[in-house]
């Protein structure tokens, strides 16, 4: 059985380990570990913690198996960092938890981003509602899609 709650502070340190487990296959895509997830410290982490939301799903041994976080501003929740360990993956826990998240914040505006190159995250979203409006360039290799629900 899972379970999706809040984050606790202590559990930052096992959800960055797992953001950078998780993200490997982001930075397989360009061939590259020099992605922003793959560079985030615990401060960084802590920080989100302090100024946003951040949730942990568990197994039945109280691993973290998958996490999301998000902030509120003017209206608008900014959905970031959607990880789910890759011995989970493509079992709907991602799904749970995007979801979970949106009922945290009922009745808003959700925006997220992700590469173009992440055409199974890009499907999800879609899946679950969430459009694209805009794509921008961030350098020659990185192209980044920005998805919303209203």
């Amino acid at each position: 059985m899972f379970i999706i709650k809040n984050a606790e502070r202590t559990d930052l340190p096992e959800i960055l380990q797992l953001q950078y487990l998780a993200y490997q296959s982001e930075a397989d895509l360009f061939g590259s570990r020099d992605i922003p997830p793959l560079k985030q410290t615990l401060d960084e982490v802590i920080e989100e913690w302090n100024s946003g939301v951040i949730l942990k799903m568990t197994d039945d041994t109280n691993a973290i198996i998958g996490s999301v976080c998000a902030i509120e501003r003017d209206g608008t929740v900014y959905i970031g960092k959607l990880m789910v360990h890759p011995d989970y993956q493509h079992k709907g826990y991602g799904t749970m938890l995007l979801s979970e998240m949106e009922n945290r914040f009922p009745d808003k505006r959700y925006e997220l981003f992700t590469s173009t190159r992440s055409v199974d995250n890009i499907r999800l979203y879609q899946k679950l509602g969430y459009t694209t409006f805009a794509q921008k360039a961030v350098n020659d290799e990185l192209e980044f899609v920005y998805m919303e629900k209203k």
